[in-house]
């Protein structure tokens, strides 16, 4: 019995107790600390030299042989100095540099942590997708949110603590970016769509007979039980009961988050909800949706882009100008929006809210009209949750090609967040293959120069 009670339902009634009970070694003692983040995923690396790193110099060698050794990339069909098609301007009182790509975004230049300097270890998409989502090149590795989930817990009873609001555009590397990997399968993301139920085959069918759904639960948990007993140290079968469990709950908490109706017009407009791109209609639907997770206690909240025909995500090999003006109308209102509404109402200081691709691009043309992958010096931004908002960090050369001032990687980044969460990285740990597992594996350093 006793060994039951330790690792079989026993240790599901505890975690039910205190959501924070598996990570009290991990937690730091700063009595400040952001609940949760939104991770606004920028899928296929915008480039940092057209958005929020200018680089007058580039216009004095626009459409000449580029002037500094070029490093391996993706493809290498190399072409000349491209200067940026777009203006610069600074804006609010901190004087943000920010193209006119992001018109929206500019008006909230003042809680902007943006950093200038991050590096990647990998210069293809899967690779660069796995390391920015798991701190590994590969697959097979827990997500970001799903260490989160397994740190931190759930605020909420009725949400997952890891939830990916999947626009459309799914990251190369597939759902394996939002795998919970080595950890508990109850840790692993919950994909939902932003339109309609957002979940499939959530609720019963409406011609089923009432009391079918609570003869099969009692059936499945009478199975469970038994095989539980029988196999007490098994994960999946106590993830499977976890899991159900928390479906269950869900049939009624969904549909509830899910309706918008009941917004008011004012927020609407603000998200831009009727916007007539419908990509931004998209995005605007997620990142109001986000904001009502982050209230109902979601702890770590992924978005994905939309899809804006004709164009391959951030990912413009050519066609930079239509490309990245598409993708940047779909997502700049919405971003805007979820910013002031959560400042609003007294939620930005305790949400992190994270903006990245998983590179940058180069400031060389490929080919005519595009950019190629650029992992050695892009930019990324974070707002809220504890960063210097109005604040700029590290540098690239002069070109924008890569970091020379404050070098930052993806495992500083991870580390970051985490801190920001309350919680130690080198601390929160998981024993596979014979060590202690953690995000950052043995990498990683608070970058504290970003923090208020």
């Amino acid at each position: 019995m006793l060994r039951a009670c330790m690792s079989g339902f026993g240790a599901v009634a505890f975690a039910a107790l205190h959501a924070d009970a598996f990570a009290s070694l991990a937690v730091t003692a700063s009595a400040k600390r952001a609940r949760r983040v939104i991770f606004l995923y920028m899928d296929g690396g915008p480039s940092q030299i057209d958005t929020f790193d200018p680089k007058p110099e580039l216009a004095k060698w626009d459409g000449k042989p580029f002037p500094v050794t070029r490093e391996p990339t993706q493809f290498n069909q190399d072409g000349m100095t491209l200067a940026s098609p777009w203006k610069f301007a600074q804006h609010g009182q901190a004087g943000h540099w920010i193209s006119d790509l992001f018109p929206q975004v500019a008006t909230c230049a003042d809680d902007l942590c943006v950093v200038r300097s991050m590096t990647s270890n990998f210069s293809e998409h899967t690779n660069a997708n796995y390391f920015l989502h798991t701190g590994a090149g590969f697959a097979g590795r827990p997500s970001m949110g799903s260490w989160m989930s397994y740190g931190l817990g759930s605020e909420s009873q009725d949400l997952p603590a890891f939830v990916v609001l999947n626009g459309g555009l799914t990251p190369p590397g597939g759902i394996e970016c939002f795998g919970n990997g080595f950890l508990p399968a109850t840790h692993q993301a919950s994909l939902v769509r932003p339109e309609g139920q957002g979940i499939s085959n959530l609720l019963p069918p409406r011609d089923s007979p009432a009391d079918s759904e609570a003869r099969v639960r009692s059936l499945v948990g009478g199975l469970d039980a038994a095989f539980a007993a029988r196999h007490p140290d098994e994960d999946r079968i106590e993830s499977a009961i976890a899991n159900a469990e928390l479906a269950f709950r869900m049939q009624a908490a969904v549909p509830e988050l899910m309706e918008l109706a009941g917004e008011p017009a004012a927020i609407r407009e603000l998200y831009g909800l009727d916007h007539p791109f419908e990509p931004t209609r998209i995005f605007a639907r997620e990142c109001l949706l986000a904001r009502r997770m982050a209230e109902r206690g979601v702890r770590f909240i992924e978005l994905t882009c939309p899809t804006t025909p004709g164009n391959d995500r951030w990912d413009q090999h050519g066609g930079l100008k239509k490309g990245h003006e598409e993708n940047a109308r779909a997502v700049d209102q919405p971003i805007a929006a979820l910013l002031k509404d959560l400042k609003q109402r007294g939620m930005l200081d305790e949400t992190l809210v994270i903006w990245a691709g998983e590179f940058g691009r180069t400031p060389f043309a490929q080919g005519n009209d595009g950019r190629d992958h650029n992992p050695f010096g892009f930019t990324i931004w974070l707002a809220g949750g504890g960063v210097k908002g109005g604040s700029v960090h590290g540098a690239t050369d002069e070109l924008g090609y890569k970091a020379v001032d404050g070098v930052a990687d993806i495992h500083d980044l991870h580390a970051t967040m985490l801190h920001l969460m309350g919680v130690d990285h080198t601390r929160l740990t998981h024993l596979f293959g014979g060590r202690q597992m953690r995000l950052t594996d043995v990498h990683g350093k608070v970058q504290k120069k970003w923090l208020v």
